[in-house]
């Protein structure tokens, strides 16, 4: 068990059945009346922010969950296959599960899957991956009106800016949390 007053970021807690995972916390000490703990709480399974307040002395089961390296195998049609890379286990996720957390991983990259009792709820790509651009149009030298970006499409499909002087075929690197671009690999 966990007190409110014990809380920190990233901790996840288990309220009414729902696990929620402490994004920001305040201790606030008013000037009458008895302290509280304010919270942002993201709802794990549907990704949803809620606030709340608690007294410190209030206590919540810490909530356990499984982070497991898999591998993204294929996608057919509507579903998408991982692979357990310690006992070759497979399990498949439809499209709605997966959402857009694959935009930018090619085949046979390893992600984190995140469970809770078992239940996948969520897919984590790796922060950073490369990958080659297929299609871009090509930068004109001194065009800085635009900002100094054009649209580029990426080997998985996935649309990234990217500077001018970024051409097709060149190997760039990703931040995935965002989906922008960083540097020429």
């Amino acid at each position: 068990m966990v007190s409110a007053g014990d809380f920190r970021n990233g901790l996840t807690i288990e309220i009414d059945n729902t696990v929620y995972q402490v994004m920001e916390f305040q201790h606030v000490k008013p000037g009458k009346g008895a302290a509280f703990v304010r919270t942002k709480l993201r709802n794990i399974v549907n990704g949803g922010i809620t606030e709340k307040t608690f007294r410190p002395t209030e206590k919540f089961p810490q909530a356990h969950i499984d982070r497991s390296d898999m591998q993204y195998l294929y996608s057919d049609a509507d579903l998408y296959y991982f692979m357990n890379v310690e006992n070759y286990e497979q399990i498949s996720m439809t499209k709605d599960d997966v959402g857009d957390t694959l935009e930018f991983v090619k085949e046979n990259e390893m992600v984190k899957m995140l469970s809770y009792n078992g239940q996948v709820f969520a897919i984590e790509p790796p922060l950073f991956v490369e990958l080659v651009i297929t299609e871009t149009e090509p930068g004109f030298k001194g065009d800085t009106a635009t900002g100094a970006s054009k649209p580029a499409v990426v080997e998985t499909g996935a649309t990234v800016y990217v500077p001018l002087f970024v051409e097709q075929g060149d190997k760039i690197q990703i931040d995935t949390r965002t989906g922008e671009y960083m540097k020429r690999a």
